[in-house]
């Protein structure tokens, strides 16, 4: 074993459970621990932060599962741009794994988790020594650098609590806590901005003269006030957000069945799935991340007065890259009669980066995490499973695999690359993005909980998820 395998072999982990299958109260415990502590901890603020030039990047924190100015202010940003790197590396060849065998698997995982690691440091230092996150003024001369470092000591022992209590969601509890963080946070914000009655400040709206966060409140108002254009742009954001919720179900819910049949019992067969969203939501959580790093890198290369991807005008972008790759609020802007041909042109560059790199991380997804034809074939055949009328060889299989596989994981990524996009498009609340997101997180943990452990719960939940 090499140095470098035994330095991977020696990382701190989490202990995986001895028993081969865990219980369903078990993995629902476990994931209530991890949800809660998520939440405890994105309200505890940084010892010592003064200026907080992250807040005006609300958006993103959602998408990233971070609540800046906190000790969760990493987010999952770190894990997720650890497995764009290592992915990136892997698919150009410059770095082979060999995912196919369980020594490749934990060889990946473990270069996976060393870059987390490595991103969690850099990160939180670029987030303090570039000005995001930086010191309380009035310090004592001489002391400011310490309460730097206090800082990123913080946000390191944050970034490492998200990717072990991901670590603990992987092996104890349901999916995965990337997918779960991103779900909490996006499912809060929808729920906010869908229904609080306070104002942006805080305070009770009614009666004070400003407007609810609220959508729907916003949206009675309006008719009450006598404003149909409010009225209007109120119900659009909400009709956009239920379009999107059906649509993400509708999608998710497409999928090809092959029929297969035990080699050695006769007359017995299954139907091996075949989702047309083949590698599910992974496309957009890392087109997303990868979009949200770009837009924080260059807020921080403005401050240091060198915008070399482009400027802000407040929180918005205002030219450069930067600009190109946020979503324009088109349906506002036709609402109100702003729109312009170059508010066209900008939401079709938009799409264009959501589809385009929504097809090139699933094309990664599925050759690194064992979804490709070839391991696919592996896997039914080592499940005693054939294609009836067919020789129970893997490389018919995989050829037969291979005319579905690499066209859904194209057709799915644009799908919903598309789709994603189009509900940034039309503000939907909390973000098309998000709500996308958390649509297909909890369809597929629903999918995941009733196929492991139908006999595990209670009957009233067995009777509703059987439904």
């Amino acid at each position: 074993m090499s140095l470098i395998e035994t330095f991977l072999a020696n990382l701190p982990e989490v202990k995986g459970p001895l028993e081969k299958k865990l219980g369903f109260n078990e993995k629902l415990k476990w994931t209530l621990i991890v949800l809660i502590s998520f939440f405890v901890l994105s309200v505890i603020p940084l010892f010592g932060l003064g200026k907080n030039s992250l807040a005006q990047f609300q958006q993103l924190s959602i998408i990233l599962g971070a609540q800046f100015g906190s000790i969760m202010s990493l987010g999952i940003g770190p894990i997720v741009t650890a497995s764009i790197v290592l992915q990136l590396l892997n698919g150009s060849g410059l770095m082979k794994f060999d995912t196919h065998t369980k020594e490749g698997r934990l060889k990946f995982q473990g270069f996976q988790k060393l870059l987390s690691i490595f991103f969690i440091i850099f990160e939180g230092a670029i987030y303090v020594f570039m000005g995001g996150l930086a010191p309380a003024d009035g310090l004592a001369p001489g002391t400011y650098f310490i309460m730097q470092l206090v800082l990123i000591g913080q946000l390191i022992l944050g970034g490492l609590m998200v990717l072990y209590m991901d670590e603990i969601m992987q092996k104890w509890g349901f999916g995965s806590g990337i997918s779960l963080f991103i779900a909490a946070n996006v499912s809060m914000e929808v729920f906010i901005r869908a229904f609080s009655p306070l104002t942006t400040t805080g305070t009770w709206a009614f009666g004070s003269g400003q407007s609810p966060v609220g959508a729907l409140w916003v949206f009675f108002l309006s008719l009450s006030g006598g404003d149909p254009t409010g009225a209007i742009l109120a119900l659009s954001t909400i009709l956009a957000t239920i379009a999107v919720f059906f649509m993400s179900v509708y999608f998710q819910a497409i999928k090809i069945e092959i029929p297969l049949s035990f080699g050695r019992v006769r007359g017995y067969g299954i139907r091996w799935p075949l989702n047309f969203l083949y590698t599910s939501n992974i496309p957009v959580i890392l087109t997303a991340a990868l979009m949200a790093n770009i837009q924080l890198i260059a807020r921080f290369f403005e401050n240091w007065g060198r915008p070399i991807l482009g400027t802000f005008s407040g929180n918005v972008p205002a030219s450069g890259l930067v600009s190109w790759i946020y979503s324009p609020d088109i349906l506002r802007t036709i609402l109100t009669g702003a729109f312009t041909p170059s508010s066209l042109f900008h939401a079709f560059v938009y799409l264009i980066f959501m589809v385009v790199g929504s097809v090139i991380f699933a094309l990664f997804w599925m050759q690194t995490a064992g979804m490709d034809a070839e391991s696919q074939a592996k896997n039914i055949m080592a499940s005693g499973l054939q294609i009836p009328g067919f020789r129970r060889d893997p490389r018919v299989l995989e050829s037969i695999l291979k005319r579905y596989i690499l066209p859904l994981t194209i057709m799915g990524a644009v799908t919903i690359g598309i789709v994603a996009s189009a509900a940034d498009l039309s503000g939907a609340l909390g973000r098309g993005t998000g709500i996308l997101l958390t649509v297909m997180i909890v369809y597929r943990m629903y999918e995941d909980i009733a196929k492991q452990h139908m006999m595990d719960m209670y009957p009233a939940l067995r009777k509703m998820i059987a439904k």
